[in-house]
């Protein structure tokens, strides 16, 4: 069996390092699959431990020139995830420290080169030996980390962004060395030096990195917000004294004690006292939830008002926050299906770059006006600092981060960055209906009071009910039923707050109903079999128990001495939100389906409430993927929706398999998505997101490949010959370093989505 793990990669600068670090790893014995994030900075790897292990997987990425660190324990995954942010933001000191250095030097250097611009500057600042002394420091130190990668790359043989800066960089500032030690040798071609390109364009590229790094700490919040959700220590009961141990020290059974304010360290159930709790965090639900004995908590949630104790039942890496944060985790580090064209594109780009660069210099040296050598080498320069893969390989993991960190944030969790892809294309979404359309549960719809002779009821005739009466009778002949039924009428009553009559000698008749006595005579409550079979005449109820029956519900009549009292209905009713989501589906475009293994007037009632016009009813629970099947057979991409075990074959078969956080483990197992809340409108929620990041990728590979496509060319000078346009380098490496910025910038607005449909 593969094991998987997801480890820290440095030393990566552009998308054409993902690849070659993929390669890798791939070309090791045993890995099964590898998959290199370039936001992240992570590689997520298959392999079989029986043919090798994480050293020789570390060896392969090094013997590539980068490195593979040892992935943090589960326990240590809160300090790790601190320690990454603090790398994170030394980075970006680093990167301000060099821009503010750069920025200061490269200033005068642009206005000493640029004299024909601004007359007014002092001659003392076109002295070229200033001009060099103020470059130096700019080209080998501002611009270290470049010439460091160029000299890297030429040892692996191969070649990265890098490769493009120090080269071009390099050679405007040797080339204006050269001018400045022998400046007669040049007097023929144009003495003119190239500081200001140097200095420039190594202090933008430089803001284009310190820029890039803040933008990309900012999409990976959402991990960190999750991370911080934990508390670090518990208040655990043992031994009859309260001791604050680590939380990765709690055991399952241990009894913890949460006070108000505090944060839930692990998940359990409430063993006493009772209080609210803030499960927004983990669902999204903004209201606080009743927690009395019995009741789940979960970790990272917080206590609001009561003090209370509860026993842990899940820890580490069981809970429910650390599944969360896995699943959070294995969405961002995942690839979408849409960025394989850039992956292809970034394994030979910069080669590419390489070799247009050389073919812009020979053109215009061969072919261009006089001083043809400099045109050539400003040109070449400019084609080279101007090309940009990263912008390529932060297109859609960036959008990934952004867009499955806000979902999480709303309580739905996407799994996989090709499920999000999948999710945009599904035409078709597929509700299970017990449990997921449905409460899950029977509860009381009507009670109907007999009718007696012209119409009048039989309380107004002078007999004897009303509906209350009717129902407390009714659940105290069911208070000792464990029929779900009969639990339905017992919690109806409660809740209106009914006497229930005394009621004894408790009968169950099988497939018919109860028997019981009552001080006033024999109570009978169920079908109409029993009714006849005891001689009762229930003709003026019977037609409003097959209306209720059309509506998918189960009357039940009710019987004291011989004589009938009424009708009591429940039924498994629609869930508050379900009309409102199918709608919302439908608007989206969505074709929505119901699928269930009730009886079909059963499901037609609920599809009408719903709002569902196709309805796929008496399935049994193994044809449910054939019915999924069929639909994909009329070349429909489908979304499946449920929520029970019975669930899970038909949401792996689905393109994207949809569960409810209220359903089974296995469900949500088999599901591409999962939806915290339980909330049918999460369902929405998930296309909406869907489609807004799969957009939001989509502008990123627009501007990636456009920005490079449109612009290399006016870089090499194709605008020239028809109206004498050429682009300065300088200009060149200011676009080069702020096309990465803008696409990581576009993916921070998925930060602002808010759902429009769903809640």
């Amino acid at each position: 069996m593969a094991t998987e793990v997801t480890a820290p990669v440095r030393g990566m600068h552009c998308a054409a390092c993902v690849g070659k670090v993929e390669h890798a790893l791939t070309s090791v014995a045993g890995v099964e699959s590898a998959s290199v994030n370039l936001a992240t900075e992570r590689a997520t790897i298959a392999f079989d431990p029986a043919q090798t292990d994480f050293a020789r997987l570390r060896a392969a990425v090094e013997a590539a020139g980068y490195e593979l660190s040892e992935p943090p324990p589960p326990a240590e995954a809160a300090d790790a995830v601190d320690r990454e942010r603090a790398a994170r933001e030394a980075e970006q000191r680093a990167q301000r420290r060099k821009f503010s250095v750069g920025a200061i030097l490269s200033v005068p250097v642009l206005l000493g080169g640029m004299s024909h611009v601004f007359p007014w500057v002092p001659a003392a600042l076109r002295e070229p030996w200033l001009l060099f002394a103020l470059t130096t420091p700019v080209q080998f130190w501002v611009g270290w980390q470049f010439h460091r990668g160029f000299l890297h790359d030429l040892r692996y043989r191969t070649a990265s962004m890098s490769t493009l800066v120090s080269i071009g960089t390099g050679a405007a500032y040797l080339f204006s060395v050269a001018v400045t030690l022998w400046p007669h040798a040049f007097a023929g071609h144009g003495a003119v030096t190239y500081y200001d390109v140097s200095a420039v364009v190594i202090t933008l590229v430089v803001l284009g990195r310190w820029l890039e790094a803040r933008a990309r700490g900012r999409t990976s919040e959402a991990i960190r917000r999750l991370v911080s959700l934990a508390p670090r220590t518990a208040r655990v009961l043992r031994d009859g004294r309260e001791a604050d141990v680590p939380t990765a020290a709690v055991l399952v059974g241990d009894l913890i004690r949460i006070r108000p304010g505090e944060r839930i360290p692990v998940d359990g159930a409430v063993t006493e006292g009772a209080s609210t709790v803030d499960e927004s965090m983990l669902t999204g639900e903004s209201l606080p939830v009743e927690k009395a004995p019995e009741a789940r908590v979960f970790a990272g949630t917080v206590n609001r008002t009561g003090s209370f104790v509860f026993r842990a039942a899940r820890v580490g890496s069981e809970t429910t926050l650390a599944r969360i944060i896995k699943l959070v985790e294995q969405a961002q580090g995942s690839r979408a299906p849409i960025q394989r064209l850039a992956d292809r594109v970034a394994a030979v780009f910069v080669p590419i770059v390489l070799g247009l660069a050389a073919l812009t210099f020979a053109a215009w040296w061969l072919l261009g006006p006089t001083p043809a050598g400099l045109m050539a080498l400003t040109n070449a320069v400019a084609v080279l600092v101007i090309a940009c893969p990263c912008a390529m390989g932060l297109a859609t993991p960036t959008a990934i981060m952004v867009g499955t960190g806000r979902g999480a944030e709303f309580g739905v969790l996407i799994k996989s960055a090709a499920a999000l892809e999948l999710l945009h294309k599904c035409d078709t979404i597929v509700f299970d209906k017990t449990g997921t359309l449905t409460v899950g549960r029977p509860s009381v719809t009507d009670v109907v009071v007999v009718r007696a002779a012209g119409g009048a009821t039989a309380e107004a005739s002078g007999e004897m009910v009303s509906e209350d009466e009717v129902l407390a009778l009714a659940a105290a002949a069911e208070q000792g039923s464990e029929h779900p039924l009969g639990e339905a009428i017992v919690a109806r009553a409660k809740e209106r707050g009914l006497a229930l009559p005394p009621v004894g000698e408790f009968t169950t008749v099988p497939g018919q109903g109860i028997d019981a006595m009552a001080p006033d005579g024999r109570v009978l409550l169920g079908n109409r079999a029993l009714m006849d079979a005891r001689g009762i005449e229930v003709g003026a109820l019977a037609g409003r128990a097959r209306a209720l029956a059309a509506e998918g519900k189960t009357a039940m009549y009710l019987a004291l001495a011989g004589r009938p009292l009424g009708l009591v209905a429940a039924a498994d009713v629609l869930k508050p939100e379900a009309a409102a989501a199918v709608a919302a589906l439908k608007r989206l475009g969505l074709g929505v389906v119901m699928l269930t293994g009730d009886s079909r007037v059963t499901a037609e009632a609920i599809a009408r409430q719903a709002g569902v016009e196709r309805v796929l009813a008496e399935v049994l629970p193994e044809d449910k993927t054939r019915e999924i099947q069929r639909l994909q057979a009329e070349g429909r991409r489908v979304a499946m929706v449920g929520d029970g075990i019975n669930d899970a074959p038909a949401l792996a078969q689905a393109d994207v398999g949809i569960a409810m956080g209220s359903g089974t483990d296995v469900a949500i197992e088999a599901a591409d998505v999962t939806l915290m809340r339980g909330d049918l409108r999460g369902a929405v929620a998930a296309v909406e997101l869907s489609r807004r990041t799969i957009r939001v990728i989509q502008e990123n590979l627009v501007w990636a490949f456009g920005y490079n496509t449109v612009l290399i060319p006016v870089a090499a000078g194709v605008l020239y010959p028809f109206w004498g346009v050429l682009l300065s380098p300088i200009l060149a490496g200011a676009a080069m370093a702020f096309s990465s910025v803008s696409v990581v910038t576009n993916s921070l607005r998925l930060k602002r989505w808010r759902p429009q449909h769903g809640a």
